[in-house]
């Protein structure tokens, strides 16, 4: 089954107004632009081409995967999503309780994790993805170590162990939190260390949020075009600015860390956060054809395929384990006989592979193991 799908982009305030008409040759809205969604999530299920209805009248169960094109022209909330286990039971809490699934007070709309993957198509591409090591962070304030309103931090940052103590200080504005986060965005003005540009943008968009402060606990990644970040349950995470490939699992489960005048749930994020001082969470693409990567995370859920133009004018075929949903951004390609222009996407369902040609990029989704 081939069906053709489109959207309109969700017109968040952080979008950017010229990212995803440029990159899909659409007419500009003349308004933020921040998210495509291509998929079945009922928050923004993709509409059929050529008939009415939406994607989730001809998907077969549940589409496990939700593709997205975003565009941020600043920054994003600080965030985590949780594993299954813990979505479940917040899930089931929050029913219990009585939340209603729409109300802005609500932390888990649905019974699933929100493991996600971002593939940047800008050049740089921003982002804020985990705890550092502590060490790193002492690094950066030591050369402000003599300002008073930074010493509490400091004190307070002995090793790794000390981050969700710390966090949860700076969370919930302890005792000279405030004079903290003006004193770190005075620091910022004079070095340009990319966490301390991280600093900056943050205040110019966020004054006076806790989440200024602590960036300084995270890495500052800055992805060039071609490279990803996979961002599992626990994940301390923000994107900054520019414009991407994300894929993750259906779901809109966010516990927010700041950053945003939505609803942050102090008490659930600590439960969710993964406090460990990790890696940047860079993921390596198999490269099983030239000009083609495959980026695999631990999860079943979603593959991403990236597919030059180099490599389809040469033609090649691409295995399936279930549905998928393939987007070109660039020329033109032909999938088992179906042509798709720059800016249009197709779900394709109850096919072993996909045959494809053509002198145009494209990205395909799809499920990481067989589905039923």
């Amino acid at each position: 089954m081939f069906v053709e799908i489109t959207n309109t982009p969700r017109d968040y305030a952080w979008g950017s107004t010229t990212a995803i008409p440029e990159l899909l040759g659409t007419v500009p809205s003349g308004g933020p632009e921040a998210e495509l969604w291509l998929g079945a999530h009922p928050g923004s299920p993709a509409r059929l081409v050529g008939r009415d209805g939406t994607l989730a009248d001809v998907v077969h169960g549940r589409l496990p995967f939700l593709l997205k094109v975003l565009a941020a022209a600043s920054p994003l909330s600080l965030q985590a999503h949780p594993s299954t286990a813990q979505a479940q039971a917040g899930f089931a809490a929050e029913n219990a309780a009585g939340i209603p699934v729409d109300s802005p007070d609500r932390s888990y709309r649905d019974p699933y994790h929100k493991p996600e993957l971002i593939y940047a198509l800008s050049d740089p591409f921003r982002a804020l993805c985990g705890f550092r090591p502590v060490a790193e962070t002492r690094a950066l304030l030591l050369p402000v170590s003599d300002d008073q309103r930074i010493a509490p931090l400091l004190e307070r940052l002995v090793d790794d162990s000390s981050l969700k103590p710390v966090f949860e200080w700076l969370i919930t504005r302890g005792a000279g939190v405030d004079e903290l986060i003006a004193a770190v965005v005075e620091a910022s003005a004079v070095d340009d260390d990319v966490s301390w540009d991280t600093v900056r943008r943050l205040a110019d968009a966020f004054p006076g949020d806790p989440g200024i402060a602590i960036s300084l606990l995270m890495h500052t990644t800055v992805l060039s075009a071609g490279e990803a970040l996979y961002l599992p349950a626990g994940n301390i995470h923000a994107y900054l600015e520019g414009t991407g490939i994300e894929l993750m699992a259906a779901s809109d489960n966010v516990l927010r860390g700041g950053l945003t005048p939505k609803h942050v749930d102090v008490p659930e994020l600590l439960k969710v956060l993964d406090f460990r001082a990790l890696p940047v969470p860079l993921l390596e693409p198999e490269r099983p054809l030239p000009g083609v990567a495959v980026y695999r995370p631990e999860v079943p859920d979603f593959v991403l395929t990236v597919v030059s133009p180099d490599a389809a004018s040469a033609g090649l075929t691409l295995p399936l384990t279930g549905p998928a949903i393939a987007l070109c951004t660039s020329g033109a390609v032909t999938i088992d006989g179906h042509e798709l222009e720059r800016g249009h996407a197709v779900y394709v369902a109850d096919e072993p592979s996909l045959t494809v040609s053509g002198d145009g990029m494209l990205f395909v989704a799809s499920t990481g193991r067989a589905t039923e």
